[in-house]
């Protein structure tokens, strides 16, 4: 994620006339309050660091260089840092390469594949799974002055393997520019176009492509225009993508109304006649589906024929030629799905082909011979099935192992799937599955000697919460451990936005499983991992669920004597930083450490930021009373109270970060530098080329799986870690 620059003195200055923070050697700089309270309907609140949201203000920025600097001092200071990045290197890299994002597409496979001595994935093309491999992009290659490093952002080849378009961003960004390449050759077309993160790319027939494009923002536009008013254009190769048609999107087709705020794409499957539109409110998950036929593709006289709206409750879609399959929660909390035609769509007359059930329908694809569906159960294990096109009952599949189906895919012009299988205990591979062939192991990706173990064990219990609720929790250590309540745990949790926390192992992981630590997965509500009813448990006004769930964990795993409040750490990120930071601030005393990885932690300045806009359905917006009520109640940031002993604190972010700014993090550190009375420290890590995660080197990966590790083996009083 890492730039950092230290700086040697024991005072540090300002660029300014008066200095606005000092720092002892031993002490992180105290940035100094310049308080803006707002009303909102009759409540004022404080925010005693709004002048942080300018990250370019010289004082703020210095601030935070300052806060890299004096949290990297520290780390480095405990003896035991460096044989824990030593074991997660050994660890992760004594397999010889990894494997992600696998596609099949007509006879050649397509995949991610990062080395052991390499820092980043890149992208391969091989004719069959025995074919000989041969690198198409590398996202390090002539890397533009001043960038350190840059990333494979998504890739979409042509059906007929012609030509691919791929994106880039440098530093973590996300800031997507999309390229496209000549397949054989690997040579570029030439074709650039920028603005398109998220862009959906996806190839007609004829070789013009379809994608999604930013809209290009005015001098001095505010930070919340950037994803306002997204469009989908057709590109035809060599033309100027400034003079591209657009054929979705805000304001484009008569009839079809959709807000600045909707974002959507066109696809087109392989080997189907239709043409199908999506659009979403942000980060809703209910899409909102069209369709049309591929010959009268006009632009916005495109003829675009409904097939779901928002009523209709659908969160996912699969089409084979003229059939579309459609997952909805309408009537079903855990998931159905129906199925209609593309050229005449009915949803009201739709079949359900897949009625619900008690495990939750996570993913459906659509091969030439059926529709593949994945389901999951209450912590996170996956079931596979198989429903033959034109039938009304889906056939089980059994898979090789317990564990957690992802990546599935097919071509939907030949029969079978491609699928990631993996487990709390094991790293998983790729399998491919044919009714002729069964399951087979695809051999792309090689097994080393640390993917799997033996020494470790995995259980799953219900635990109790305060209102009754039963939350499954995951639980994952050394079968040969001691339970004396003694135990370092961190017990991660997430919940929000239906995504569900499943079973997952990595071998960098280990180094704190041989020092005795205990791995504890809450899924907590408002994840998907009991359907919409779970979701929509903690969500704007049922949020404190989400927490509230997490600390009865922490609480069972205390009295179950996996740990003690000493030893206990949470530990989440993104809008998991909701769930960690309300836990410290309404149960200080439940835990020892808290890591809290590019935190939502301001709720109700949020919506003013670049990616606020997207997540008011999520979250709510301090423009109703209801939703200014919910985000006041979720925002850790105002919930941080003077004189209280707060348990130790690592908040990491990355300054490119566009999903949650900087300056969250950045406040709610300070706002608990100044308040705790406790003499744990409370750390800020910047990272200055990264962003959220995505894009991030292995290396950086390793660097902050280190200093998490050992703060919190630092805070759980692990004699080695002792400074």
């Amino acid at each position: 994620m890492r730039t950092l620059h230290r700086v040697t003195g024991l005072l540090y200055v300002a660029l300014a006339a008066t200095p606005q923070f000092v720092v002892a050697a031993d002490q992180p700089p105290q940035a100094t309050v310049r308080n803006v309270p707002t009303t909102h309907f009759g409540v004022t609140v404080a925010d005693p660091y709004r002048y942080f949201e300018n990250l370019k203000d010289p004082q703020v920025a210095q601030w935070m260089k300052a806060q890299a600097d004096y949290t990297r001092r520290v780390m480095h200071r405990i003896p035991g840092r460096p044989a824990i990045l030593e074991a997660i290197q050994r660890y992760s890299d004594a397999t010889a390469a990894r494997i992600l994002d696998v596609l099949q597409v007509g006879e050649k496979i397509y995949y991610e594949k990062m080395l052991a001595e390499e820092n980043l994935p890149k992208l391969y093309v091989r004719d069959g799974f025995d074919g000989e491999e041969r690198v198409l992009v590398d996202p390090d290659a002539n890397l533009p002055s001043g960038v350190h490093h840059a990333a494979l952002d998504y890739y979409a080849p042509s059906d007929d393997n012609r030509y691919l378009a791929y994106g880039i961003s440098a530093g973590g960004s996300e800031d997507s520019v999309l390229h496209i390449i000549d397949v054989q050759t690997g040579k570029p077309t030439g074709d650039v176009i920028d603005r398109a993160q998220d862009a959906e790319p996806s190839w007609l027939p004829d070789g013009r492509l379809l994608y999604a494009r930013l809209q290009a923002l005015a001098p001095g536009a505010p930070a919340t225009d950037k994803y306002m008013n997204q469009r989908t254009f057709v590109h035809v190769l060599g033309a100027n993508p400034d003079t591209d048609v657009a054929v979705f999107g805000t304001g484009v087709v008569p009839g079809i109304e959709m807000t600045p705020t909707e974002t959507g794409y066109v696809t087109h499957v392989a080997g189907s006649p239709f043409l199908i539109g999506v659009a979403f409110n942000g980060v809703a998950r209910e899409m909102r589906i069209w369709s049309a036929p591929l010959s009268s593709l006009k632009g916005a006289a495109t003829p675009w024929v409904r097939i779901a709206d928002t009523a209709d409750a659908v969160i996912d879609f699969a089409a084979s030629a003229d059939t579309i399959y459609l997952t909805t929660h309408k009537g079903a909390g855990r998931y159905r799905v129906v199925r209609t035609s593309l050229a005449h769509p009915d949803i009201t007359k739709a079949e359900t082909v897949v009625p619900e059930t008690d495990a939750v329908i996570t993913g459906i694809v659509a091969a030439s011979d059926a529709l593949y569906i994945r389901k999951m159960h209450r912590a996170g294990d996956s079931e596979l099935a198989r429903l033959a096109h034109g039938q009304s009952e889906a056939t089980p599949i059994p898979l090789p192992f317990l564990g957690d189906l992802q990546n599935m895919t097919a071509d939907p012009r030949q029969p079978g799937i491609l699928f990631f299988l993996g487990g709390w205990t094991r790293f998983g591979q790729y399998y491919a599955y044919s009714v002729a062939g069964g399951i087979t192991d695809t051999g792309l990706a090689p097994q080393g000697p640390y993917d799997s173990s033996a020494d470790l064990v995995a259980s799953n219990v219900d635990v109790r919460a305060g209102d009754g609720t039963l939350v499954p929790l995951s639980i994952v250590h050394r079968r040969d451990i001691e339970l004396d309540g003694m135990r370092p745990t961190i017990l991660y949790g997430y919940g929000a936005y239906g995504m569900s926390e499943t079973p997952f192992y990595r071998p960098g992981f280990l180094p704190w499983f041989d020092r005795g630590g205990v791995l504890a997965v809450a899924h907590v509500r408002g994840g998907g991992e009991q359907g919409e009813t779970w979701y929509k448990a903690g969500f704007q006004a049922t949020k404190p669920n989400t927490w509230r769930d997490a600390i009865a964990c922490g609480e069972w795993l205390i009295s179950n004597r996996y740990t003690s409040s000493q030893q206990l750490a949470v530990m989440g990120g993104s809008a998991g930083g909701i769930l960690v930071g309300r836990a410290i601030t309404e149960r200080p005393d439940l835990f020892g450490a808290a890591i809290d990885q590019v935190p939502a932690s301001d709720l109700l300045r949020a919506e003013f930021s670049a990616n606020g806009p997207p997540n008011i359905p999520e979250f709510g917006s301090v423009t109703t009373e209801a939703g200014f009520k919910a985000l006041l109640q979720m925002s850790p940031y105002h919930a941080v109270t003077d004189g209280v002993k707060y348990p130790a604190v690592l908040l990491i972010t990355g300054i490119n970060d566009p999903r949650v700014d900087s300056w969250e993090a950045a406040k709610m550190a300070a706002r608990l530098q100044a308040a705790s009375s406790s003499d744990k420290p409370i750390l800020l890590r910047v990272d200055y080329d990264a962003g959220h995660g995505m894009g991030s080197t292995k290396r950086q990966a390793y660097a902050e799986r280190a200093d998490i590790f050992t703060f919190l083996l630092w805070q759980a009083g692990l004699e080695e870690f002792q400074p």
